[in-house]
């Protein structure tokens, strides 16, 4: 835990200038520390800064009580934060919006909240949309806060506003929120505002202070929430680490056509090919993309819409290697053309892509052999394979999603995450499917043989989550139906009940009914070059 005394620091960046210097891991979390190092090396970053990891420590140590020192920083960061963007918190005119991130010393995708939007209300809403000349963003980036506000910060149920929100896209005859006309979005968000305000017993906050201040404990508060609590327990985290809170300018995806985001991996996380792996939403925010909510295209044809764009991604994406010595996971927002990179972490890959990567960077000398083999010094592997659908003309899939997470998994259905514990528990590993999997299924994903979702793309957390525990996984299949209630949910029109076997191919996103043959590779190649390794360092040792 740092020091007591680094309390009352706040560490900067994208500004021009970064004070106090010599941030550390510790002190501000991962996501943060690559933020300072991507902003020191001149990439485009949203400018920010980050609250101590020992904030947390404080907060918990005390029962949940805010400490003292917060009011004064966040006065201070705000202030400066306003100095650096032209622009002002609660501001009349050019109104600031900030997005409030946690950031643990170890990445832990999705384990904790985040909350976008921060700043947007009653009065200041009109100022964003004279600003921007843009009611329809204005209109619904209101309605993404006050929605995650209720669920994130005041505890609320989710399910009372996503019914408002099929509701809303039933009565409009469209199929996304992105398709509703500002009239549309008004009276949803006014519908939001009056389920908060019906299930709280009071208004949402037209007061900023609250607003932010509540938005960094449920920050701090989801240090404990049982995700990350259970993920921390299967990585063998330290639980004392506690979590940063970068508070960052917004930038805007939900701007139009030439706005939305992406995630995209520097290499494939499932083969290591040396390819860019990329999903992209247009007219989004970020928490559509990796929330596992929203259907996204395996592909997008962005080198036609926007060929600039990959270009540039392209480059990033090389820069971020250089710089970090590593293959990465970056995330990014395009506003109206222009890129902001969000974070950049060591892209969590499966084995065999984590084993062929480290070879390739040694050969491409961004990294040397020490660091390579201490790269894989956690992995057995004599037991890294790739298993593979065996060709079988008679064997046809039933259905189609987006391959997400490499391999084949074989078992019964089940449509709940606690039946999949209990199924596991029992020695049989189920095949789980869902309409949508969350990061608060991360014990059903650690203990289930394999994963098929109707909702979602590769790079969501859930999947990010699945293809680091070595799980199949099939993401977006359109073909999957599962209703509200009941035990049977409908592949491609056709019933199928709990207890159905099924066999999903990670690798090509088919689903079979019943079970598949299987063959499984070995990366021999790959194994034999750092047998050598091995070997050519033991012989140059004195």
């Amino acid at each position: 835990m740092p020091r007591r005394e680094e309390t009352d620091q706040l560490y900067r960046f994208g500004y021009g200038t970064l004070e106090p210097r010599g941030a550390h891991v510790e002190v501000v979390g991962f996501k943060a520390l690559n933020l300072i190092r991507m902003a020191e090396a001149g990439l485009p970053v949203p400018p920010g800064f980050v609250l101590p990891t020992s904030l947390c420590g404080l907060y918990h140590d005390s029962g949940r009580r805010l400490p003292p020192e917060l009011p004064a920083l966040l006065t201070r960061g705000i202030r400066e934060l306003e100095t650096a963007t032209g622009l002002s918190f609660g501001g009349n005119r050019r109104p600031l919006l900030l997005a409030v991130r946690s950031g643990a010393p170890v990445s832990m995708p999705g384990m904790m909240d985040t909350l976008l939007n921060v700043g947007l209300c009653e009065r200041t809403l009109p100022a964003l949309i004279r600003m921007t000349g843009n009611p329809h963003h204005a209109w619904d980036s209101y309605r993404r806060l006050v929605q995650t506000y209720a669920e994130v910060v005041s505890g609320l149920p989710a399910d009372p506003f996503e019914r408002l929100i099929e509701e809303r896209l039933a009565g409009e005859s469209v199929a996304s929120a992105a398709e509703l006309d500002v009239v549309a979005l008004k009276e949803l968000t006014r519908s939001f505002l009056e389920e908060y305000r019906s299930l709280k017993g009071e208004s949402f906050p037209d007061d900023l202070q609250i607003q932010l201040t509540a938005a960094v404990e449920a920050v701090l508060r989801s240090w404990e929430s049982q995700r990350a609590v259970e993920y921390r327990k299967l990585r063998g985290l330290d639980n004392r680490m506690g979590t940063a809170v970068t508070i960052q300018a917004m930038v805007f995806g939900n701007m139009g056509g030439t706005s939305g985001s992406g995630v995209a991996f520097t290499r494939d996380p499932a083969t290591g090919d040396k390819t860019l792996y990329l999903d992209f939403l247009a007219a989004a925010q970020g928490e559509d993309l990796v929330s596992g909510r929203c259907l996204v295209p395996a592909s997008i044809d962005l080198q036609r819409a926007m060929p600039e764009l990959v270009r540039q991604l392209q480059r990033v994406g090389r820069e971020l290697e250089t710089l970090f010595q590593d293959v990465q996971d970056f995330e990014f927002t395009i506003q109206e053309g222009k890129l902001h990179l969000l974070q950049s972490r060591a892209a969590k890959r499966t084995a065999w892509a984590e084993l062929r990567t480290a070879c390739d960077l040694v050969e491409e000398g961004l990294i040397d052999r020490s660091t390579a083999l201490e790269r894989l010094a956690g992995l057995d592997l004599s037991s890294i394979e790739l298993v593979r659908a065996a060709p079988a003309a008679q064997c046809q899939p039933i259905a189609q999603g987006i391959a997400a997470s490499p391999g084949v998994a074989v078992g019964e259905v089940v449509l709940d995450a606690q039946r999949g514990l209990e199924h596991a528990a029992r020695g049989a590993p189920p095949i789980l499917v869902r309409a949508d999997i969350s990061t608060s299924d991360i014990a059903a994903l650690a203990s289930c043989a394999g994963v098929l979702t109707a909702r979602g793309g590769r790079t969501s957390h859930a999947a990010v989550v699945a293809r680091q525990l070595g799980k199949p996984c099939v993401v977006g299949c359109q073909d999957l139906i599962i209703p509200d209630e009941g035990r049977t949910c409908q592949l491609a029109g056709e019933p199928v009940a709990e207890g159905s076997i099924l066999s999903l191919d990670g690798s090509s996103g088919r689903v079979y009914s019943g079970r598949l043959e299987v063959v499984v590779e070995r990366p021999t190649r790959y194994l034999l070059e750092v047998e050598r390794w091995k070997s050519e360092l033991a012989t140059a040792v004195p």
